[in-house]
């Protein structure tokens, strides 16, 4: 089935039903009154001249239209971009480009993000045009900016959008709804690289839907009484979007929303408020929670706790149970490029299996661990690279076959770059990671990106970026430079540098001076080793 139609059958179901509602914003849509709202959306895209298969980016925060553009692009046949609400305003350059988008929803403004200026830098002539008709040298493929929360000059409203779609519209609406295949690719999720440059992981409605579907049958949507589940992931996030997203109109469960931005005490909150038995989270959200004053708080009890994105700590895992009054603590596993969870534990599975497991391996997926230069199978137990096959792996990423072929093999294998051992019964254990991913706070940052863009700091010579631990992220980013001979720099110096040119989560929290880098006899450099001696001068 594609996304629409799982939502027009769901709507059947549980007219009444509360689909969404987003705390801060005090919005509430039933499931009929959602569908509403995503059949003119998505006629009034129609009306505006998207066709079936253009792309379309949503760049910002959780807010009502971010999951309101996620199923109006579904049932047009649109393909959604999600972008990441923290990129400046080069990497939104690259991104927007890289997949050819037609047109890009994002509010005025969140926090430090100024979305629209950062638009009107890429397209200085937007108000000099017609309204909805955006020409710009650096976005040559953009047709039209649709702004949330404001009216801004040259660029539409959503109310414009709504109203743009015509009864010939809705009509095209519904008789696109039999040509649409559910192999079609739907969503674009971007994921970075050891190139440093993002890729576009490209999923279909397949995909994604079967995905959702099989892992809420897994943490038992179908037989557990009305779930209202708690958000606190991002929805540019597969774990969000997919997950929590899709889900919704897949098992007919309520998302509930606390805040646009990650916010524990509205987290904590929503789920007293709003009588959230489902909470979805990484496992640094967890961490923030436990850190507040529960007993104040009365919270009722949660029946499960779904903990993705990182590993999460033993310890972590066993204060859920004891003071957040968690039943069922959920570990689950996967990567964007398999739309996103190949493994998770079983509710009723033991302490053991989910302190040091990721869980059994998904419906209709399949996993073998393989010698990482031999590419054989390893014996049960053993450890090597992780493999997965099976409706979950991507079509590829966008328009990069080169890039699609190192990672899917000709049988449909998909290499997830992690070191792994697997059960007899089909449980996965991690053991790291084969790229030098840092995982901080369920934020996934690459390396060669941040390199990259140190290298062009006119004082540095050379830059290692690694991960070192921290008690409440996981990892925090330290980048050990070697300055260019007679050159002299402090860490704010590096910082200051970083500042509204890469995403905040990527500057380096810790920024350390060295003479030279520990090296391999082939004088490639030893990152295991650095992390060591960083982690020490640290004190970490």
């Amino acid at each position: 089935m594609t996304v629409g139609q799982m939502l027009d059958s769901t709507v059947q179901r549980w007219p009444d039903r509360e689909a969404v509602v987003f705390v801060e914003e005090g919005i509430r849509k039933t499931f009929a009154l959602f569908q509403q709202d995503v059949d003119k959306v998505a006629a009034g895209l129609l009306a505006l001249g998207l066709k079936p298969g253009d792309r379309l980016g949503v760049w910002g925060p959780n807010t009502y239209e971010w999951i309101l553009f996620q199923y109006a692009t579904a049932k047009a046949g649109i393909i959604m971009v999600a972008v990441n609400p923290a990129y400046q305003v080069e990497e939104v350059e690259f991104t927007l480009n890289k997949v050819q988008c037609k047109a890009v929803v994002c509010p005025t403004r969140f926090k430090t993000q100024d979305y629209c200026e950062m638009l009107r830098q890429l397209c200085p002539d937007i108000g000099k045009t017609p309204v909805g008709v955006v020409k710009s040298s650096r976005l040559p493929d953009l047709r039209m900016v649709i702004v949330t929360d404001s009216r801004q000059p040259g660029m539409l409203s959503v109310e414009d959008v709504m109203q743009a779609g015509e009864s010939q519209h809705h009509k095209e609406l519904m008789d696109l709804q039999t040509k649409l295949s559910c192999d079609d690719p739907i969503s674009i999720q971007f994921t970075s690289g050891t190139t440093g440059k993002p890729k576009g992981a490209t999923l279909s409605h397949h995909n994604i839907v079967n995905n959702a579907n099989f892992i809420g049958l897994r943490l038992g949507y179908e037989w557990r009484p009305q779930v209202r589940l708690c958000m606190q992931v991002p929805l540019y996030h597969n774990l969000g979007s997919v997950v929590g997203g899709i889900n919704m109109a897949v098992h007919g469960i309520t998302l509930v929303f606390p805040s646009p931005g990650y916010n524990c005490q509205a987290n904590l909150e929503a789920i007293k408020n709003e009588k959230c038995n489902v909470v979805y989270g990484t496992p640094t959200m967890y961490t923030d929670m436990l850190n507040q004053d529960l007993c104040k708080l009365d919270l009722p009890s949660i029946d499960v706790a779904v903990i993705g994105g990182s590993p999460c700590p033993p310890e972590v895992l066993k204060k859920l149970t004891t003071d957040l009054k968690v039943k069922e603590a959920i570990i689950g596993y996967g990567t964007t490029e398999n739309s996103p969870a190949t493994f998770a534990v079983f509710p009723q599975d033991n302490e053991e299996r989910k302190l040091y497991t990721v869980g059994c391996i998904m419906n209709h997926t399949e996993a073998k661990v393989v010698d990482t230069t031999t590419g054989q199978i390893v014996p049960l137990g053993e450890t090597g690279e992780l493999m997965i096959r099976g409706y979950c792996v991507m079509h590829g990423y966008w328009d990069d076959p080169e890039k699609t072929s190192e990672v899917i093999s000709k049988s449909g294998w998909y290499s997830t770059g992690d070191v792994a051992s697997l059960n007899s019964l089909g449980y996965c254990s991690i053991r790291g990671r084969l790229k030098d991913m840092i995982i901080r706070g369920g934020e996934n940052i690459y390396p060669a990106e941040i390199e990259q863009f140190l290298f062009t700091h006119s004082k540095v010579q050379e830059v290692q970026v690694i991960g070192v631990k921290d008690s409440r992220l996981g990892e925090q980013v330290c980048a050990s430079i070697r300055l260019k001979e007679g050159q002299t720099c402090s860490a704010e110096e590096i910082r200051s540098f970083c500042k509204g040119k890469i995403s905040h989560f990527k500057i380096p929290h810790y920024v350390l001076f060295v003479d030279s880098f520990p090296l391999t006899v082939t004088g490639k450099i030893k990152k295991n080793e650095l992390k060591e001696r960083m982690e020490k001068e640290l004190g970490l």
